[in-house]
């Protein structure tokens, strides 16, 4: 069943495998908008709008978008990362990487350089700037992930991580940029 319930200009969504469609009598839909609002890329397209617009309230304060702040999530464990390795850390392509880093860069949140291994390469760090901003925003992200979870109880949200991890496990393939999660800091040595 399709359920859409809401005012003009909103809607909810609920479906259930019996493909029927079941929508107040002033927002009957065409088969073929009830099959592609019960698709999973158009609800998966919708829920991630929905989390950026919830991070994005939640973090007004520090300024930051959700991909902003992965970029410096992952530049405080890997300092120094070449550009390249952070955009396949987040899944980014090399464009996306480089837009968010020129942001950044302008706000003086992160620095780029040559790497000492390679000077060919772009390497990326935060300034103390960025580790502020990063700090600062550490609450209001967590109060938008609750936001966001808070429609569903804890079985679900446990739920709906896995089906997501599993989803794009399975499909790693077919991304069009590369997810490659850094590998993790080496333990300091004691002196």
């Amino acid at each position: 069943m399709l359920t859409i319930m809401g005012g003009p200009g909103q809607g909810t969504i609920r479906t259930d495998p019996k493909d029927h469609c079941t929508v107040p009598a002033e927002k009957k839909l065409s088969l073929s908008l009830a099959r592609l609002y019960a698709r999973p890329g158009f609800l998966l397209r919708r829920a991630h709008q929905i989390s950026a617009a919830v991070f994005e309230d939640a973090c007004k304060g520090v300024a930051l978008t959700p991909a902003q702040f992965g970029v410096l999530t992952v530049l405080q464990s890997h300092p120094g990362l070449g550009q390249s390795s952070l955009a396949r850390a987040l899944g980014f392509d090399k464009v996306t990487v480089l837009r968010v880093l020129r942001g950044l860069q302008a706000r003086g949140l992160v620095t780029r350089g040559p790497a000492e291994d390679n000077r060919r390469n772009v390497s990326v760090a935060l300034t103390r700037a960025g580790e502020l901003v990063l700090k600062e925003a550490q609450k209001p992200a967590e109060r938008a992930y609750k936001r966001l979870m808070a429609p569903l109880d804890k079985e679900q949200q446990e739920q709906l991580l896995q089906l997501l991890q599993l989803l794009t496990g399975e499909l790693e393939d077919e991304a069009r940029a590369a997810f490659v999660p850094p590998p993790a800091p080496a333990p300091r040595q004691a002196a």
